[in-house]
Parts: C-alpha cells; structure tokens; sequence
C-alpha cells in the first residue's frame, strides 16, 4: 500500500529523485538497480544527469568516486521510507493466511517480523564495515565476492519475475470477478472470457514497456499508489459499514498448513534488498536500527489488524485475495476489485526498468539509441507475454505467492543477511550472536524448504486436478 510513498521519498535524497520507482512489494523489489543503473547510464553515454544532485553527486552513487553521498533522510523520513517498502502485495493474503493457519500462527507472522528487522540491522552492520558498499549485491560481493553477487542479483531478479506473475494472477481473478455477468467470446480464439480480459489487459499495458524516459514511467507508479491506498479504504469500510458481521471463529491452530502460509508471510516483510540504499540515505545511519524496529512495528500492526479483521469478517471462505471475498454488491467492492485490476498494469513498466536498464549497458555503445530502444521493448515485451502465459496455466496466487516467499524471499530476508554478517563481520562477532546467526540460518533453510515443498506439492496437486477435470 505505502511502497510507492516511501520510495518517492526515498529517491528524493538519492540520485532519481523525480524518477520515482515502482509501488511493489517484493514484488516488488529490485528497483534499487533502478536508481544505480540509471546513474551509470548518464556518464557511460555522457548525458546530462537529470538529477536533483550534481553529476559529481551521481557518480558518488554509481560507485565511480571513492566517496559515499552524504545522505539527507531525517528518523521519520526514514521510516515512512521503509515502511513503505515493507507494505505491499502480501497484504492481500495476510486474512487468508491467518484463517488457514490458525490464529497462533500471528506469531509465527510476529516472529518473522522480529527476524527480519534484526537481519536489517545487520544489513546495516555490514555497511558500516565498508562504506562503498551501497546497495544488497554490495554487500554480496564484499562477503563472498563476484559469486556472492551473482547470487544476490539472481535471487533478486527471480524474485520481481515471480512476483509479477502473482501480479498477473490476480489481475487474471480480479477481472473475471468484474466481468462475472458479462458474455464476451471470440470465436477464432481458444481462451476463456476471463482470459482473453487478461491478455486485453496485459496487451494494454506493453507499450509503457518501450518507454525509456523514467520520469514518465514514475506517473505510473503513482497510480499503484492511488489503487493500493483504494483497496485498504474499501476493506476497511466493507467492515464498518458493509454489514458483513464479524462473528466467524478463527481455528486456533493447523498446523499441517504452516508450511505453506509461512512463505506468505515471509513474503509480506521481504524488502531488504532496498534496506541499504535507505541506510545510506539517512542523516544519521547510527538510527538505522531504531529506524527498522518501528517500521516492522507498524507494518506487523498493519498485517495483523488486516488478517484478524479479514478472518472475523468471512471465516473459512476467506480468499487468498482479500478484495475477491468482499460482498459483491457493495460499491466498495466494485472500487476495490477495479482498483486490484488496474495495480498489476502500473507496475509492468517500472518493474521492469533495472532489468531493461541492465540490458543497455550489456549492448555495444555504438549501437544506436534507436536500435536499443527497439531490443529494449522487444526483450521487456516477451519476458511480459512470457510472465503472462505463466499466469494463465498457474492460475493459483496462493500457491505462487508462496512458493516465492519459501523459494526465494527466505534468502534474500533471512539467510543472506545473516550469512553476509558472518563472513564480514566474523572477528568482532560474540559467541551468542554467532549461535543466534546459525540458529536463524538452520530456521531459515528449513522454513525455506519445507513450505518450497509444501507449496509445490500444493501447486502441482491443483494443476493435476484441473487437467484431470
């Protein structure tokens, strides 16, 4: 909901401050190379930097002087930035989470908040030993070298790739709930109703992937904004004044079902790759700690009254997707179910950006403007069509949200950071740390792979039954 806000905020004291990215949860997520990337752009083509900062200032923050910017972000600034970045897509599956486990599993929600915000302060520890270390793949590089990088940057971008297919899902389930009454078929083509709106959708959302100025791609960004803080208004209000009745009763506990909803609340605090550029943004990185502390607070707050609200409200017929189990003849559920249709289409581009960004510097420089432009959109246009084709044969947000979170999320939040502080920080480390960083690296592998396969299993018995039906 607020990621948009705390990373406009954010770029304001970096290099692209206009140049807003993307509201995205983990999605949401990479877009820290959006920021770095870009800066590279201007003093490889010799561009002027369209930046609120000097062109010395950019080329302190693509690393090409030896000095580190000074950054200008005060405590609240800082947590409005982080609490941003935390506050996305696993809000919608937060009630359906809760419900399925059970009410103790809150703790479970609560422990991994405490966890993550610990590996933050790590993160922050990490850049303290070297200050030219500015982003999460710096940290990755400066533990285990170019390996360590490269699986930073792998994990990274494997996490926007399937996050944008929980985006497309949901896009996917959204519109067919909209259209729900309306007959629309082509004869030619060999797709249901709800996708070939799907394709409609996505095929309206391609050309944003050719543009190449950023400052007309952040507009889009804050539309995802706008609809985020629409579909939080439009929950709460279906509680309030919607009269739906609040009087369902949570389980206390299954069990049997925490492997599989612990990847999606792993998912909800996944933020950290952006962590150290917010570090490097603030007046005084000495508060980074306190800094994280309330913003996992806040967000673990958020996530909970919206879970335990959702539960109460409809019980065992809670959606994965909060909005699809609104009653449908509420004008709010109408605003909320449009406003979850509209999100994924804002997003597209500005997800996009570090990876089409990354691509042009990997291209000749003497290749014209114009001839990457064309590979640029052409390579953004077939990873979306391919993201979109994954959407509609794994129609199943659950149990992609999931897997991400389990498969990818756990690493980048939990067992990176701590594996990263280890190796960086090894000689000035004390023996209970050091129990409580292999403690959270064993918890993390096994959180990982036990809901990777809980999730899979899932996944797999869900596309073998509807082939089979």
């Amino acid at each position: 909901m607020w990621n948009t806000i705390g990373k406009s905020l954010w770029l304001k004291s970096n290099c692209l401050s206009h140049q807003n990215q993307v509201a995205s949860d983990s999605v949401h997520r990479g877009n820290l190379a959006l920021q770095q990337l870009s800066c590279n752009a201007c003093l490889e083509e010799n561009k002027a930097c369209k930046c609120d900062q000097s062109f010395e200032s950019c080329k302190r923050v693509s690393g090409v002087d030896e000095h580190h910017s000074e950054g200008n972000n005060s405590f609240t600034h800082s947590v409005i930035n982080m609490t941003g970045m935390l506050i996305g897509l696993g809000q919608l599956s937060t009630p359906y989470a809760l419900e399925t486990g059970g009410w103790s599993s809150a703790f479970l929600m609560i422990g991994l908040g405490v966890i993550c915000a610990y590996c933050s302060h790590i993160l922050g520890k990490c850049l303290d030993k070297n200050p030219k270390s500015r982003s999460y793949t710096d940290i990755g590089q400066q533990a285990f070298g170019t390996k360590g990088k490269l699986i930073a940057a792998t994990l990274i971008y494997m996490e926007i790739f399937m996050a944008l297919v929980s985006y497309t899902i949901s896009l996917h389930d959204n519109l067919n709930t909209v259209f729900s009454g309306t007959q629309f078929k082509v004869s030619w083509a060999k797709l249901s109703k709800s996708q070939l709106l799907t394709l409609m959708a996505v095929l309206v959302a391609l050309p944003s992937l050719w543009l190449r100025d950023l400052s007309s791609i952040s507009f889009l960004s804050f539309g995802g904004l706008l609809m985020s803080l629409v579909i939080f208004t439009s929950v709460a209000c279906t509680g309030i004044f919607g009269g739906v009745k609040a009087n369902h009763t949570i389980p206390a506990l299954r069990l049997h079902n925490i492997p599989a909803i612990s990847g999606l609340y792993i998912f909800s605090y996944a933020g950290h790759i952006v962590f150290p550029n917010l570090y490097k943004a603030m007046k005084d990185p000495s508060k980074f700690t306190k800094v994280s502390i309330v913003s996992f607070t806040l967000a673990t707050i958020l996530y909970a009254t919206l879970a335990f609200m959702g539960a109460k409200l409809f019980g065992p017929q809670v959606n994965p997707q909060i909005t699809l189990s609104m009653p449908p003849h509420l004008i709010v559920t109408k605003i909320a179910l449009w406003a979850t249709v509209v999100t994924p289409m804002t997003k597209y581009a500005l997800e996009f950006a570090p990876m089409a960004i990354q691509l042009e510097h990997n291209l000749p420089h003497s290749m014209s403007s114009r001839t990457k432009l064309i590979i640029r959109g052409t390579v953004g246009s077939v990873l979306l069509l391919v993201i979109l084709a994954l959407a509609l044969s794994v129609p199943y947000f659950e149990y992609v949200l999931s897997l991400t979170g389990s498969l990818v999320s756990i690493g980048i939040c939990v067992i990176f950071p701590c594996a990263f502080y280890l190796k960086i920080c090894w000689g000035q480390i004390s023996r209970p740390l050091l129990l409580l960083n292999f403690t959270l690296i064993a918890f993390g592998l096994l959180l990982g792979v036990v809901g990777t396969i809980s999730s899979s299993k899932l996944l797999i018995k869900n596309l073998n039954r509807a082939h089979s039906g």
